[in-house]
């Protein structure tokens, strides 16, 4: 049998097509999908069932995270505010009161917990807050607080300079509002609601969107894979889901705690000062000077409160020596050949903000594109001289805004962190907080060590990379409270340590300088931004 040429030629091409898709299945590029997509009926009966996600190992770890958080929580609940703490009750009482205090002593404070009736309270879990301060040479302090679980706390302040001091101990929330916050917060997330666009050459629509939705409607599906992180919007008729481009949220007309829980956390029963009977102390010498740390500060490691204090507006980290950034040379020749990233939220943001706009050491690069979006967009800054550059960016999901903000280039931080070469002259600063409050404990602890991991894959390619972490501050109190407390807030800052310990990455304490400084709103002012700015380069020398 005869055998063509054309025949030899055909087979060989059929073999080598073959070869070529076999090595292809073996030998794959991985693909980085920054949100998956899925389109699913109502969300009950096939989102949850389209592609099932077995339990992985991080399930675990978030709920052993979670359990240790949740026994810390107090467990009370209350029919009549007179069974709460009150903070014009309560006696603050200074241990060992002496005439003068030597620089460099402890000073101790009682506090007796009482209810509105005058009941001795036999049982803790107050949010309280303390600091210790000296207007004349703008020196100020946070204090340690030790709960007894008896109604009984002792408050402990390092004396740190010389001078009148006056103390403040604030009951931020009875232990009965911290014990409703908990369990609200952690019971779902119909608090907040999101509001999708989805646009087309001609026309938008917006749909309803969340972490879950109670609809029989089709649901589109955002989802990363990997991470096991995901958001949903109800799917808009004649709309794909990859249509979807712009975002917001409103509080929504919802409340998870009663009646008496909700006026417990109305802004007349916030921060109240229970030490108002307490005069200030004189701190002199006594032959002793304030001796100041020498060594660097380095990554890897953090303090507990009060891990420094103020002292004419400066901030003294007390285990190790701050490098102050204040002089437009000094950050120059930092920043020089450097690249910034700046990720996170807007408390991150304002970084960006002050080299742009008050100092001048970087210029804005223009974005020109006329879309719906504010002041949530990627800033980008550079000097072309000095070789610098810095981006802001924010994280994605859950991300809280009235304003519609474009969500085209999002992705969530540990995607962001994927995508950064990382090195020698990188710079990472990031900061998670202040858009989780609101949401379940679980949603933030996920986000968090995703994140970790991230940094952990990062310095597998470049162990150089300096990472610093920005940890949120505190905020305003004439918010609403169920859903932006500090104490959601205090409670994610003990999950941020727990799960970066051990890291070798820096800590910027933002939450002690900024109950040190008593500066309650979301974006601290100049005087403690400079000083975060500070510390967080200091331990990226």
């Amino acid at each position: 049998m005869k055998i063509s040429f054309r025949s030899v030629v055909a087979v060989a091409v059929i073999a080598s097509i073959l070869l070529m898709a076999i090595r292809q299945n073996r030998v794959q590029i991985p693909k980085i999908n920054m949100l998956q997509l899925c389109n699913c009926q109502a969300q009950k009966e096939s989102c949850d069932t389209i592609s099932p996600l077995s339990p992985m190992e991080t399930d675990e770890t978030i709920e052993d995270i979670f359990n240790r958080m949740e026994k810390l929580i107090p467990q009370n609940s209350i029919d009549r505010i007179e069974e709460a703490t009150s903070a014009e009750e309560t006696k603050a009482t200074i241990i060992d009161t002496k005439e003068t205090y030597c620089l460099g002593n402890q000073l101790h404070v009682t506090v007796e917990a009482y209810d509105y009736s005058g009941k001795r309270k036999s049982y803790g879990g107050d949010y309280l807050r303390a600091r210790i301060y000296s207007p004349t040479t703008n020196s100020s302090a946070s204090g340690s607080v030790v709960d007894n679980n008896d109604g009984s706390y002792l408050i402990k302040f390092t004396l740190f300079w010389e001078g009148s001091v006056h103390i403040s101990i604030l009951l931020m929330h009875p232990s009965e509002a911290v014990s409703a916050l908990w369990r609200g917060r952690n019971q779902g997330f119909a608090n907040i609601k999101y509001t999708g666009n989805f646009t087309s050459a001609t026309e938008y629509v917006n749909s309803e969107c969340g972490f879950q939705l109670d609809t029989e409607r089709e649901v589109c599906r955002y989802m990363d894979k990997r991470d096991r992180e995901a958001f949903y919007c109800i799917k808009p008729q004649d709309f794909p889901c990859e249509a979807l481009t712009h975002m917001n949220s409103v509080n929504r007309d919802h409340s998870y705690l009663t009646e008496v829980e909700q006026i417990l956390l109305n802004r007349s029963n916030i921060g109240l000062e229970i030490s108002k009977l307490l005069k200030p102390i004189k701190v002199i010498s006594c032959g002793k000077k304030q001796v100041s740390p020498n060594g660097r500060c380095r990554m890897g490691s953090y303090h507990p409160m009060p891990s420094g204090y103020f002292h004419y507006n400066v901030w003294n980290p007390i285990h190790c020596k701050m490098t102050q950034f204040t002089e437009n040379d000094n950050l120059k020749a930092f920043l020089k050949g450097k690249k910034l990233f700046l990720l996170g939220d807007s408390t991150v943001r304002q970084y960006i903000r002050h080299f742009a706009e008050n100092i001048n050491i970087v210029d804005y690069f223009n974005h020109t594109e006329d879309e719906m979006q504010s002041w949530q967009k990627t800033l980008l800054a550079i000097n072309l001289e000095k070789f610098i550059y810095v981006q802001w960016k924010k994280h994605t999901f859950p991300f809280v805004s009235k304003t519609f903000y474009s969500i085209k280039e999002d992705a969530y931080m540990a995607r962001q962190i994927d995508q950064i070469g990382g090195g020698v002259n990188t710079i990472i600063v990031l900061t998670l907080g202040q858009h989780f409050r609101p949401f379940p404990l679980r949603t933030f602890i996920r986000s968090v060590i995703n994140v970790r991991k991230a940094i952990e894959r990062l310095f597998l390619r470049s162990p150089r990379t300096r990472v610093i972490i920005k940890e949120e501050n505190a905020r305003d109190m004439d918010i609403d409270m169920e859903r932006f407390s500090d104490f959601h807030g205090h409670v994610q800052y003990l999950v941020l340590r727990e799960i970066f310990n051990g890291l070798n990455v820096g800590f910027v304490d933002g939450l002690d300088m900024s109950i040190a400084y008593a500066c309650n709103v979301i974006h601290p002012p100049l005087e403690v931004l400079e000083n975060l700015i500070s510390m967080s380069f200091t331990q990226a020398l």
